[in-house]
C-alpha cells in the first residue's frame, strides 16, 4: 500500500471516530423526542423522568430499556402505568431496535395502527386489558420475528385476519376477550408449527371449530371458552397429542362426553364447564394419569361417579356439582389424596359419605350441598381435613350430632351446615375455629343454649343459628365480636333482654332476632355506632319502648322489620332521612305520631306496612315519589283528610290497603290508573260520593273493598271489567238502584260478593247465576224485590247465602244451600216460602208456579175471572133445568086428551 493510501485509510478511520458517537447520540435524542412527543398525548402525563432536559439520559427512563451497547430503546414496559390515549401519537419508524413493548393494563384506545409493523425487531407485544377497538391491521405478518403477542381484554372486532397465521415464531397468541367473529372461511389460515399456546375465549365465534387450529401440532394450551362452538370435533383427539391445557367451558356444547378425550394422555387440566352435556363421565376418564384438574360442573352429566376417579393420583381440583349425577360417592375417591378441592354440590347424590374421604388430608374446599346426602358424620371422618377452608355439607339430610371433632379444623374460614337435621346441642369445640368468618347452621335441630365459646370467635363475620331449638339468652359477651357483620338468630326460643353490648358491634349490618321470646327495651345506643346498619328484623317477639333514636343514625338501613311487638312512642327521626329504605313493617305495635313528619321520601322502597298503630295525620301526595311502591298498609289507625289523587302516579302498585281510618271525601278516578293493583281496601272510612267508573280499568284487580263507607248512587257496571276479582265488598254503604246484571260477567268472583246494607232495589238478576265458583253471596238489608231465580239451584260452589231484610217473595230455588241455609239468611222477606227452617210452604198452585216460572199475580188474574165464569155458567144452566122441569106436565096433559079423542 503507498504511503498516500495509508494517509487515506487513516483520515478516514479517524473521521468514523470522530462522528460516530455524534450519530449515536442523534439517535437517541431522535428516540427521546418521539417518546416525549407520545408521552405528551397521553393522560395523565406522570413520565416526569420523560423530559427534553433529560434526552441523554434515555436510558434511564422510567420504563424504558436499552440495548447492552446503550445505544438505541430496546424494550418499553409501561404495563400498569394507569395511561390513557393511542398510538397514533407514536411514531414506530424512530424505535427501530424495539424487541419488547408492553403497554397491558392501561386505558389506551383507537385503533391498533399498521404503522406498528415498521418494529421490525419486534419479538414481544402485550396490548392486553386496554380499550383497542376496530379491526386488527393484515399487515401484522410483516412483524416476522414476532414470538408473543397479547390482545386480550380489548374492544377488537371483525375477523382475524389470516396473515396473522403466517407468523411462524409466534409461540404464544392471546386475542381472548374482544369481539371476534368467524371468518368467511377458516381453510385459508394456516397451522403456526411453533404455537403452544393459544386463546381465542370469550369472543363470537359461532358453530363451526377453527380448523386452522388442528394444524397447530404443538399447541399445548387451548382455551376457546365462551363461544359457542356447540361441538369438539372428533379429530381434535388425534391431532393435537401434545396438548396439556383444554378450555371449552361455556361453548354450548351438546352430546355424550367423548371417549376420544381419554387419548389426549398429556392433559393437565380439562375444563368443559357449563355446557350441555348428556349422559354419563365415561369410566376411561381414569386413564389421563396425569389430570390434575377435571371441570365438568353446570352440564347435563347423569348416573354415577366413575370409580376410575380413584387412578387419577396427581388430581388436585375436581369439580362435577350441578349435573343430574344420581350415584353414592365411590370410595375410590379417597385414592386422589392430593385433592384440594372436591365439589359435588347441586345434585342428586345419595347415601353417607365413605370413610375413606378421611384421607384427602390435603383438602382445602368441600362442596357436597344440595344432594339427598344422609348418615352422621363420625369423628374419625373429618379429624385429619386439618387443611380445610371450606366445608359446604347445606341442604341435605345430614342427622346426628356434630362431632367434637370439628374443633380440629383450625384453619376453615366457611362452615355451612343449614338445612339438614342435624341435633343436639352445638357443640362448644366450634369456638376453637378462629380462623372462621362464615357459620351457618340454621334450619336444624340444635337445641339447648348457644355455646359460650361462640363468643370468642373474634374474626368471624357472619353467624347464622336461625330455625332451630335453642334456648337461653345473648350474653353481654357477644360486644366481643367486634368483627361481626350479621348476627341472626330468628325463629327460636330465645329469651331475656338484647345485651347493651350489641352497640359496640361498629361493623354489624344485619341483626335478624325475629320470631323468639326476647323483651323489654331495645338498647338505646343501638345503631348510634353501627353506621353502617342496614337490616334490623325485630318482629315477632315482646319488646316494648320506643326504638332507638340514632337506630338509623348513619342512613344506610335499608329493611326495618318490627311487627308484632309492644314498641310505643314516635318513630326515630332519622327514618325520614334513610332514602336507602326498601322495607317497612312497623304492623301491630303502638306507634304514635304524624305520618306526614315521620316519613319522608324513599326512591327505593317497596314495601310499607304500617297497620295496627296509632299513627295520626294526612296521606301526602309526596308518597307518589316513591316511585317502588308496591305494597302500601296503613289499615287500623287514625289517619285522616282526602286520598290524595297523586298515589295514582304509582305505576308498580300492587297493593293498597287504607281501611279502617278516618279518610274523608271521594275516591280520586285517577286511582284507575292503578293498572298493577290486585288488592284495593278503603272499607271503614268516612268516605262518600259516588263509585268510579274508572275502576273498570283494574283487570288484575283480586280483591276491592269499599264496605263501611258512605258511598252514593247505583254500582258502577264498569266493574264487570275486573276480570281477575276473586272478593267484592260494597256492603254499608248507601248505594241505590238496580244492581247491575253485568256483575255476572264476573266469572272468577270466587271468596264473596257482599251488597248487604245499601239502598238497593229492583229484582235480583238471574245473570248472577253464571258465578259458578262463588262461595259467599250476601245481598241482605235492602229493598230487592221479586224472586230469588230458581236458576240460582247452579252454583253449586257457594257456602253462604244472606238474602235478609228485603221485599222478596215466592218460592227459593230447591237444591243446594238454599235448602241448607238457617232461618236468619231469609228472615225479614215474608212472602218467601220453601221447605228451609223458618219458611212457610209454597201452595199447590204456587208450586206449578213455580216449576213453571209463571208470577203469582199473573196466576190470580187469571184464576180469579176464570172461577167467576164457572160460577156464573153453573148457575145458567140450573135456571134453564127448573124451565124445563116446570113446562113438562102440561105437555104430559095435552098428549092425554089428544088419546081420548081417538
Amino acid at each position: 500500500m503507498t504511503s498516500s493510501h495509508k494517509a487515506s485509510a487513516l483520515f478516514f478511520h479517524l473521521l468514523l471516530v470522530c462522528f460516530l458517537p455524534s450519530k449515536i447520540t442523534a439517535s437517541l435524542r431522535a428516540e427521546a423526542e418521539a417518546l416525549i412527543k407520545w408521552k405528551n398525548s397521553l393522560s395523565p402525563s406522570t413520565l416526569n423522568s420523560w423530559s427534553l432536559s433529560n434526552t441523554n439520559n434515555l436510558c434511564n427512563w422510567s420504563a424504558i430499556v436499552c440495548d447492552s451497547t446503550n445505544t438505541t430503546v430496546s424494550e418499553i414496559n409501561l404495563s400498569g402505568a394507569n395511561l390513557t390515549g393511542s398510538l397514533t401519537g407514536l411514531d414506530f419508524t424512530s424505535l427501530p431496535s424495539l424487541t419488547r413493548l408492553n403497554l397491558s393494563h392501561n386505558g389506551f384506545n383507537g385503533s391498533i395502527p399498521s404503522a406498528l409493523v415498521n418494529l421490525s425487531k419486534l419479538i414481544f407485544l402485550d396490548l392486553g386489558h386496554n380499550f383497542f377497538n376496530g379491526t386488527l391491521p393484515a399487515e401484522l405478518d410483516q412483524l416476522k420475528e414476532l414470538q408473543y403477542m397479547s390482545l386480550y381484554n380489548n374492544n377488537l372486532n371483525g375477523t382475524i385476519p389470516y396473515q396473522v397465521t403466517k407468523l411462524q415464531k409466534v409461540w404464544h397468541l392471546d386475542f381472548g376477550s374482544n369481539y371476534f367473529v368467524n371468518p368467511p372461511d377458516w381453510s385459508i389460515y394456516s397451522g403456526m408449527s411453533s404455537l403452544t399456546h393459544l386463546s381465542l375465549a370469550l369472543n363470537r365465534f359461532t358453530s363451526e371449530f377453527p380448523s386452522f387450529i388442528l394444524e397447530c401440532r404443538n399447541l399445548t394450551f387451548l382455551d376457546m371458552s365462551y363461544n359457542p362452538m356447540s361441538l369438539i370435533p372428533e379429530s381434535l383427539y388425534t391431532h393435537l397429542q401434545k396438548l396439556e391445557y383444554l378450555d371449552m367451558s361455556k361453548c354450548e356444547l351438546e352430546g355424550h362426553l367423548s371417549t376420544n378425550l381419554s387419548k389426549l394422555s398429556n392433559l393437565k387440566e380439562i375444563h368443559l364447564r357449563a355446557n350441555k352435556l348428556t349422559g354419563s363421565i365415561f369410566a376411561e376418564i381414569g386413564l389421563i394419569s396425569g389430570l390434575q384438574v377435571l371441570e365438568l360442573n353446570e352440564n347435563l352429566l347423569e348416573g354415577e361417579i366413575p370409580s376410575s376417579l380413584g387412578q387419577l393420583s396427581d388430581l388436585r381440583r375436581l369439580d362435577l356439582r350441578q349435573n343430574s349425577l344420581n350415584s353414592t360417592i365411590p370410595s375410590e375417591l379417597g385414592l386422589c389424596t392430593n385433592l384440594t378441592f372436591l365439589a359435588l354440590a347441586v345434585n342428586s347424590l345419595v347415601g353417607s359419605l365413605p370413610m375413606s374421604l378421611s384421607n384427602l388430608t390435603k383438602i382445602k374446599e368441600l362442596g357436597l350441598s344440595d344432594n339427598l346426602f344422609t348418615g352422621q358424620i363420625p369423628d374419625s371422618l373429618i379429624s385429619k381435613w386439618t387443611e380445610l377452608s371450606s366445608l359446604q355439607l347445606q341442604n341435605n339430610k345430614f342427622r346426628g350430632e356434630i362431632p367434637a371433632s370439628i374443633g380440629l379444623l383450625m384453619k376453615i374460614d366457611i362452615l355451612f351446615l343449614y338445612n339438614n337435621t342435624f341435633s343436639g346441642p352445638i357443640p362448644p369445640e366450634i369456638g376453637n375455629l378462629q380462623a372462621m368468618s362464615h357459620l351457618d347452621v340454621s334450619s336444624n335441630k340444635f337445641s339447648g343454649p348457644i355455646p359460650s365459646t361462640i363468643w370468642r370467635l373474634e374474626n368471624i363475620t357472619i353467624i347464622t343459628l336461625a330455625s332451630n331449638n335453642l334456648s337461653g339468652t345473648i350474653p353481654m359477651e357477644i360486644g366481643n365480636l367486634t368483627s361481626l357483620i350479621s348476627f341472626d338468630v330468628n325463629s327460636n326460643f330465645l329469651h331475656g333482654v338484647l345485651p347493651n353490648t350489641i352497640s359496640q358491634l361498629t361493623k354489624l349490618q344485619n341483626l335478624s332476632v325475629f320470631t323468639n321470646n326476647f323483651s323489654g327495651d331495645i338498647p338505646r345506643d343501638f345503631g348510634k355506632y353501627s353506621l353502617d346498619l342496614r337490616y334490623v328484623y325485630l318482629s315477632n317477639n315482646s319488646f316494648s319502648g320506643e326504638l332507638p333514636p340514632d337506630l338509623c343514625s348513619g342512613f344506610a338501613l335499608m329493611d326495618l322489620r318490627v311487627n308484632n311487638n309492644s314498641f310505643s312512642g314516635p318513630l326515630p327521626k332519622c327514618l325520614r332521612n334513610s332514602s336507602a329504605l326498601t322495607m317497612v313493617k312497623l304492623e301491630r305495635n303502638q306507634f304514635t305520631g304524624n305520618i306526614t313528619e315521620a316519613f319522608g321520601i324513599y326512591l327505593n322502597l317497596t314495601s310499607i306496612t304500617l297497620s295496627g298503630n296509632q299513627f295520626v295525620g294526612e296521606l301526602s301526595p309526596k308518597w307518589s315519589e316513591c316511585k317502588s311502591l308496591i305494597k302500601i298498609d296503613m289499615d287500623n289507625n287514625k289517619l285522616s283528610g282526602k286520598i290524595p289523587s297523586e298515589l295514582s302516579l304509582l305505576s308498580q302498585l300492587q297493593y293498597l290497603s287504607l281501611h279502617s281510618n278516618q279518610f274523608t271525601s271521594s275516591i280520586p278516578p285517577e286511582m284507575g290508573n292503578l293498572r298493577q293493583l290486585y288488592l284495593f281496601n278503603l272499607s271503614g272510612n268516612h268516605l262518600t260520593g259516588e263509585i268510579p267508573q274508572t275502576l273498570g280499568r283494574l283487570d288484575r284487580l283480586n280483591c276491592l273493598d269499599l264496605s263501611k263507607n258512605k258511598f252514593t248512587g247505583s254500582i258502577p257496571k264498569e266493574l264487570s271489567n275486573c276480570g281477575s276479582l276473586i272478593g267484592l265488598n260494597l256492603s254499608h254503604n248507601n248505594l241505590t238502584r238496580e244492581i247491575p246484571f253485568e256483575l255476572g260477567n264476573l266469572l272468577s268472583l270466587q271468596y264473596l260478593l257482599d251488597l248487604s246494607s245499601n239502598f238497593l232495589s229492583g229484582p235480583i238478576p238471574q245473570n248472577l247465576e253464571k258465578l259458578s265458583h262463588l262461595q259467599i253471596l250476601n245481598v241482605s238489608r235492602n229493598h230487592l224485590s221479586g224472586t230469588i231465580p230458581p236458576s240460582f239451584s247452579s252454583m253449586l260452589s257457594l257456602q253462604s247465602i244472606d238474602f235478609s231484610y228485603n221485599n222478596l217473595m215466592g218460592p227459593i230455588p230447591r237444591e243446594g244451600i238454599f235448602q241448607r241455609a238457617p232461618t236468619e239468611a231469609y228472615v225479614g222477606n215474608s212472602r218467601l216460602c220453601g221447605k228451609a227452617k223458618g219458611l212457610i210452604a209454597c201452595s199447590t198452585e204456587s208450586s206449578l208456579g213455580n216449576s213453571g216460572g209463571v208470577n203469582k199475580k199473573v196466576l190470580l188474574g187469571v184464576i180469579i175471572p176464570v172461577c167467576a165464569l164457572l160460577i156464573f155458567g153453573v148457575i145458567v144452566v140450573r135456571i134453564r133445568v127448573f124451565h124445563q122441569r116446570a113446562k113438562l106436565p102440561d105437555e104430559e096433559s095435552s098428549d092425554a086428551q089428544k088419546t081420548k079423542k081417538l
